[in-house]
Formats: C-alpha cells, sequence, structure tokens
C-alpha cells in the first residue's frame, strides 16, 4: 500500500488553550509513527510548527507548502522532507490537497476556515470523496458546526453537507477514523 498522505489544516498561531499545541503535537507524532505524511502548510510558528516538529521528532515525512509572500511572516519551514514555495494561496492549497488521501483540520483562524470550506465545497460538487476529519480540541469548533446545522436548516445547503465530514474529540480519534475511512 503506497503512504498515505493527510493534509492538516491549522492556525499559524498557538490559540489560548495549551490543548490545542498538544492536539497537534500528538497529530504530528501519531502520523509518523503510523509512516504517514505530513502535508501542511509549511509554517514554523503556531499550531502549524508544532506538528511539523513533531512529525519530524518522530522521524516523519514531511511536506510543506507555502506562498512566496508567507515566507518570512509564516517562517517557512526549510528542513521539511519536501518543501515548495507557491505564487499564491489558491496554488498552495491546491497543491497540498492534490498531494494527500485525507484532510484534518486542528483549531486555526481565518486560513483554516477558507481551507476547510474549500474542501467542503469541493466535495458538494462531487469533485473528491477523500475524508475530512475535524479535531474539535475542548470544543473549539462547536460554534462553526451550529453554523453549518444553521446553513442547513435555512435551506442553504443540503443535509449531506453534514455528511461531508467527521467531528471528533482529539487527534488520535481523528486518525483512527481515516484509517477506518481509507481501508474501510
Amino acid at each position: 500500500m503506497p503512504m498515505i498522505s493527510v493534509c492538516v489544516f491549522c492556525g499559524s498561531r498557538t490559540g489560548g488553550d495549551p490543548a490545542y499545541v498538544a492536539d497537534a503535537r500528538t497529530l504530528g507524532a501519531e502520523l509518523a509513527g503510523r509512516g504517514w505524511r505530513l502535508v501542511y502548510g509549511a509554517g514554523d510558528v503556531g499550531l502549524m510548527g508544532a506538528v511539523a516538529h513533531a512529525a519530524q521528532d518522530a522521524g516523519g515525512d514531511t511536506f510543506g507548502v507555502i506562498p512566496r509572500h508567507l515566507v518570512d511572516w509564516e517562517v517557512g519551514k526549510t528542513d521539511l522532507t519536501r518543501y515548495i514555495v507557491t505564487e499564491t494561496m489558491h496554488e498552495r492549497k491546491k497543491v497540498m490537497f492534490m498531494n494527500c488521501d485525507a484532510v484534518v483540520l486542528l483549531p486555526g483562524g481565518a486560513g483554516s476556515l477558507d481551507e476547510l470550506f474549500e474542501v467542503l465545497t469541493w466535495r458538494q460538487l462531487a469533485l473528491h470523496a477523500k475524508p475530512v476529519v475535524i479535531v474539535n480540541t475542548n470544543g473549539y469548533w462547536d460554534p462553526l458546526l451550529d453554523v453549518l446545522r444553521h446553513v442547513v436548516d435555512q435551506g442553504f445547503a443540503d443535509a449531506s453537507l453534514l455528511e461531508y465530514f467527521t467531528v471528533v474529540a482529539d487527534a488520535p480519534a481523528a486518525l483512527r477514523s481515516i484509517e477506518g475511512a481509507i481501508k474501510g
């Protein structure tokens, strides 16, 4: 079986709850422990840096993609297994998504939401069927999940939208969910 690659969307900041960093580190270490590749935004700060450092420390394969204008801001992590600099954010998302088998969303901000909504939209349009897992660390994504249900309840999306992702409580559950979806 070829290596499984997991795209992780997450914050370039650490947030206010130490559990966010703990989940990012656990995710990176467990990806490496399973022999899976981390695909992410190539930043060396925030949760991005935490997940990448943990994957590297555990001997994992890392694939980072960063747009040129963020190399300094997000401190491009150049010591990855593979480091790609794109011209635009759109290219970054495309390269990340094309090089993964599944997506995991950790806590993050507007950029993480943008990435999530793009892959959910692509799924709605039947452009992919990759597993998408939302890690709801300490209920961080509860308001987002309420909004998504509201969108469906108000008739702006079919109820199938809520079937395009799985919500789990922590990083280990995310990996078990992906394993079940890929091997299932």
